[in-house]
């Protein structure tokens, strides 16, 4: 089970993968889709959007 570098709350895939897809593929250690919104100042909302946009496109880091 993975946890969030920063709040310590537990992962979604869709959190780990909205950290791999905006700030590092590679990345071992991630936030969760809170954190990561303040961390790239936009709104968790936006994040959704994106999710979907990217899942829609056929991406295989979100379900």
């Amino acid at each position: 089970m993975e946890r969030c570098i920063r709040c310590g709350k537990e992962l979604t895939y869709n959190d780990i993968g909205a950290y791999k897809k905006f700030i590092n593929r590679g990345s071992t250690e991630f936030m969760c889709k809170s954190c990561l919104a303040g961390e790239l100042q936009v709104s968790e909302e936006l994040i959704d959007k994106k999710i979907e946009h990217f899942k829609k496109q056929g991406c295989t880091l979100f379900v």
